[in-house]
This record gives structure tokens, C-alpha cells and sequence, in this order.
């Protein structure tokens, strides 16, 4: 008999909690090999595949694409090794070279074991109407018999189980094993089958006191959803006589109220949420400030030409900025540091992770240039073209979105020349490069049009005062104006 297991979100690292499904890569029936992506998510920090560690027939899928999935609850369930008698399994389907043994590590911190070993249960004698009846084929049978794993008669999915246990099909006229006369999801009565596959759907509906046995289901086979669950919900508050108060069709999550006429709600989630949660987590907790200076930046343009007409890779003004900034910190290790609050010390960091500051389409993302401080403009620029690929594609991963230490923000790239950019939590300072356009500047004691950028840099002062913050500025904008500078930290 085939052994239908229960795969469930894994957890994606870095303190994720949460990721929405972006993209299906396989459909109900289909075979999957061990370790074989099945779905796409979005976490607040990437994109990423998830692999499934069984391999066999994909029974049955938790979740459209846009739903949003904590970790640990079920993404879909899949039909391992064949039956005892060679034949297919219930639903037609052929019978899987399943790999009952599993993967080793799924993403991070999850790994699976081999399928445990069929057991049988001494179940009570049934004493009542009300008593749960085997399904047919055995107490423990577990073959799906209909779409979307659901057994005849019932119109809904089997209930959840922990990843590697078997996953029992309810009994006929039953949903999830719930027989006549027993208590639903919502904690009532029924005296029917309650089509029901989401447990967060079941807890709506009980913890507002709805009952499910009233909903008429919008999905396959009348499945309730949660979209149905909300629709009765906003019904029953809509306000008597009011023409369409309960003809909203769009699912609200829990805590929202629909948008008023003219007013469109975002949610904050994904990305952007991420970026909110980190933003105003900074402003809380970083008594920041910042000081800016304007440079004249036409000797850095005028070196950076002559280093790209010697031939080799093309070096990036970005690139040049950045050895500058490792240069700065070897010099200011006071801003390359975050603060233990807890332990009330500042701890200084030896390494540089720099992060850059980069837009894409899903948001303001924050790639990190590992080990910045060991690289040269060359080995800078390969990376930030790597890194900022990867960031327009939405492929960066967790690892590559964490661990900075100190942040570069071009926005001159938006054509502004400053700003007083917010600390990147738990760094120290992170600065901030304007335009460059041509302006008159005094040079060499005439007025003259020359390239001039301004630079900004907002820094904690827990860990430093204005004067040290002040000598990395003004050693930035030193090597700005005359990039031989460098030469003395090369």
C-alpha cells in the first residue's frame, strides 16, 4: 500500500517565519523526484525553490499562488512506493518508484527521515452512530481516492499530520474522519460531511463562531475556503438595509477592514514589509546623525577613465566608491560595529560586509559584498554586478541579503544630490553619495566647472561623537578629490 506523506513549509533561515507561494512548479498527479523544486516562495528577504525531500506522486497542493504560509504548515502531500499488489493506486494513478528514505537537509535546519514503519492501531469497538468508521482498504489506509486527496463521498482533504506520518483519508460520509454526530472544525455539531482542508480556515470559522455546515464552499467539490469564511463573516456585520454590504468577494486577512471609496489598502508584507519592520526598528532604537560635505569629484572620474582605457574588466564608480569606504573603516573601525544593548557594549568587527543599497522591482533590497575589505576595485565591481543581477532576477538568496556591517547607498542614481539615509539595523553608520553633476567650484584659486558630489553619512552615536564621525567623512571626500590618497593604504 503506497504511504501518502505530508511535506510542509521548512524553516527558510535568517528568523523567517512566514513566505507567500509564488509559483507552482508542479500539478496535482505529477511525479516528483527526491530533492526536486516543487514550489516558488517570497520571503521577506528573496525568492526561493523549495525541494520537496520525497519523491513520488503529488497528491494533493495547500495554497494558490499568493496565499501566504507560515512555516510548518502543510504544502502538499505525495504518494510514496507502490502497493503491496504491484497495482495502482486507487486513483489510477501508476504506482511511484517512490523514495521512502527521504532527502538529507531541506534549506536550513530541516531534514527528514525514512518513512516509519506501518503500524497497527487497536482502535475502540464502536459502541454508537456517532463512532468513526475505517475507511475502506484498512484502518490505515491512506491512498487518495479523490482530486485533491480527498476520498469519496467526503469532498475534502485529509486532515494534517506531522511531516513523515502516514495521512489517513476520512471515512465515507465523513470529513477528515469526522463522523455524523460529532464536533466540527468550528466546535458544533454536525450531521453531515464538512468540506474543509485548511485548519487556519476551521479556527476562523470557530473562533467567530460561524458555523461551517451553513457555508456553501466556492472551491472544487464545494471545498469552504477562506474567502467563504470572511464573505459570511462581513455579511453577518454588514449593516441591515445597506445594498450591497455583503457583496465584497475579496478575501481580507485577519485585522483588515475593506478600503473606503477612492482609498486603496497595500498590504506590507514580502519585501516591503521587511523593509518597514527594519526602518522603523532603527529609528527606535539608533539615536542617529548625520553630516554631509560636498567634494569635487572630477580627479576620481578622470582615474577611473584612465583605468578602464588600460584595458581589462570595466571598473565601476561604485566600485571605486566602496575600496574607498574599506579604506575609511580600516582607518575608523569605530563605524564598522554594531551595539549589544543587552550587554551595554559596542562590539567592533574586523571584517567589512558591505552592503549597497539596490531598487528592484519587488522593493528596496540590500545586497552585501562579503569581505569587502580583502577585495581590490576589480574584485569589487564583479561583485556588485553579480549581486545587483541577482537582485533584479529576485534570486538572491537569505545569506546574500544578511550580514553587513556598514551599507554605501547611491541614490544619485535618482537624480538627488542628498539625503539623510536611515541606519541599516544593527549597523553603525552607512553613507550616502549624491549625483555628480558639474557646478562652479573654486579650484586651484579660480572659479572653475567641475564634477561635485555630496556625501552624507548618518551614523550611531552611541558609538562615536561628531569628530570621528567627521574624520571618516572628510577621509572619504579626501580620496574623492585626489584618489592618490589611496595609494598610501594599497
Amino acid at each position: 500500500m503506497a504511504q501518502v506523506l505530508e511535506f510542509k513549509l521548512p524553516d527558510l533561515g535568517e528568523g523567517l517565519t512566514e513566505a507567500e507561494i509564488v509559483r507552482w512548479l508542479v500539478q496535482v498527479g505529477d511525479v516528483v523526484a527526491v530533492d526536486q523544486p516543487v514550489v516558488e516562495v517570497e520571503t521577506a528577504k528573496a525568492m526561493v525553490e523549495v525541494p520537496c525531500p520525497y519523491g513520488g506522486v503529488v497528491t494533493a497542493r495547500y495554497g494558490d499562488e499568493g496565499t501566504e504560509l507560515p512555516v510548518g504548515a502543510p504544502l502538499l502531500t505525495v504518494a510514496v512506493g507502490a502497493p503491496a499488489s504491484g497495482a495502482p493506486l486507487a486513483d489510477g494513478t501508476p504506482a511511484p518508484e517512490g523514495d521512502a528514505e527521504g532527502s538529507g537537509n531541506v534549506l536550513v535546519g530541516y531534514g527528514t527521515q525514512a518513512a516509519p514503519a506501518r503500524r497497527r492501531r487497536v482502535r475502540p469497538p464502536e459502541t454508537g452512530a456517532g463512532a468513526v468508521r475505517p475507511a475502506p482498504g484498512g484502518p490505515h489506509s491512506a491512498a487518495p481516492t479523490g482530486p485533491g486527496g480527498a476520498h469519496p463521498g467526503t469532498g475534502a482533504a485529509r486532515a494534517a499530520s506531522a511531516p513523515g506520518t502516514l495521512v489517513a483519508a476520512g471515512a465515507p460520509g465523513t470529513a477528515n474522519g469526522t463522523a455524523p454526530g460529532t464536533v466540527d472544525g468550528a466546535g458544533r455539531g454536525t450531521d453531515g460531511p464538512v468540506p474543509v482542508i485548511s485548519p487556519l480556515v476551521r479556527r476562523l470559522a470557530r473562533e467567530n463562531g460561524l458555523d461551517l455546515r451553513d457555508l456553501a464552499g466556492s472551491g472544487p467539490e464545494g471545498l469552504i475556503l477562506r474567502a467563504d469564511v470572511e464573505r459570511a463573516l462581513r455579511s453577518a456585520a454588514a449593516p441591515a438595509g445597506v445594498p450591497g454590504a455583503a457583496a465584497q468577494d475579496t478575501p481580507l486577512p485577519e485585522g483588515r477592514t475593506a478600503a473606503a471609496p477612492g482609498v486603496t489598502r497595500v498590504p506590507l508584507k514580502g519585501v516591503r514589509g521587511a523593509v518597514a519592520d527594519k526602518l522603523s526598528r532603527s529609528r527606535r532604537e539608533i539615536p542617529d546623525a548625520t553630516c554631509w560635505v560636498d567634494a569635487d569629484a572630477t580627479e576620481l572620474m578622470r582615474a577611473r577613465t584612465a583605468m578602464n582605457a588600460a584595458g581589462g574588466p570595466k571598473i565601476s564608480l561604485i566600485a571605486l566608491l566602496a575600496r574607498i569606504c574599506t579604506a575609511a573603516l580600516a582607518r575608523y573601525p569605530e563605524l564598522n560595529s554594531t551595539v549589544d544593548t543587552e550587554a551595554r557594549e559596542i562590539v567592533r568587527l574586523d571584517a567589512v560586509h558591505l552592503g549597497f543599497a539596490a531598487q528592484t522591482e519587488r522593493g528596496l533590497v540590500v545586497p552585501v559584498v562579503k569581505d569587502a575589505h580583502a577585495r581590490g576595485a576589480e574584485s569589487l565591481g564583479a561583485e556588485f554586478a553579480r549581486l545587483t543581477e541577482s537582485a533584479r532576477t529576485g534570486t538572491l538568496t537569505p545569506a546574500e541579503l544578511t550580514g553587513g556591517t556598514f551599507t554605501l547607498n547611491n541614490y544619485g542614481v535618482f537624480g538627488v544630490d542628498g539625503s539623510t539615509p536611515i541606519v541599516n539595523h544593527p549597523e553603525a553608520a552607512m553613507l550616502g553619495v549624491g549625483r555628480i553633476i558639474p557646478k562652479p567650484w573654486v579650484h586651484e584659486g579660480e572659479l572653475a566647472v567641475r564634477q561635485v558630489v555630496q556625501l552624507s553619512l548618518t551614523f550611531d552615536h552611541r558609538v562615536c561623537d561628531g569628530g570621528t564621525a567627521g574624520g571618516f567623512l572628510r577621509y572619504v571626500a579626501d580620496c574623492v578629490e585626489q584618489p592618490a590618497v589611496l595609494l598610501r593604504t594599497l
